[in-house]
């Protein structure tokens, strides 16, 4: 069987990264070996978004080559295995209220947070968002894949 035989839809892919929870996000490191982490993310108008502490060995690798790949994956059996790789770049912010939002969206989505709620939620998180980045991936290249298009009649 092909890869494209097995590829997602645009809408495919659009509702596996609804649905993801965690994102293994892939640096380069200062010896040139990938360094993989997992990630909470949020999609904000289409656009995947997180964000981490500025002095973070991540942040690091990106200020030093912006350069990743993000994986999304899912499925308990192999028959089931599904997945996103989006290959592309990082851009990083140091915007206070951008992180404050993302930092709220990421409550909404991961902690259960009531959207009612999320402008206390900036407003509190203020002090801390000045340590940290937005990071705001550019997607280059998508790859995906969906088991689930093997089995026989599909």
């Amino acid at each position: 069987m092909s890869r494209a035989a097995v590829a997602m839809s645009a809408d495919e892919v659009a509702d596996l990264l609804a649905a993801g929870r965690v994102a293994v996000l892939a640096t380069i490191g200062p010896d040139g070996v990938p360094d993989p982490v997992p990630m909470w993310f949020v999609l904000r108008e289409g656009e995947i978004w997180m964000r981490s502490y500025a002095k973070s060995q991540k942040v690091h690798n990106v200020r030093r080559d912006p350069r990743v790949s993000l994986l999304i994956e899912d499925g308990d059996r192999y028959a089931e295995l599904r997945g996103v790789q989006l290959t592309g770049h990082l851009d990083l912010s140091d915007d206070v209220d951008l992180i404050c939002g993302i930092v709220a969206d990421l409550m909404v989505k991961y902690e259960g947070l009531d959207p009612e709620h999320r402008v206390g939620v900036m407003e509190a998180y203020r002090p801390t968002a000045a340590k940290q980045v937005a990071m705001r991936l550019v997607v280059e290249r998508t790859a995906s894949w969906d088991h689930a298009k093997m089995a026989p009649g599909s």
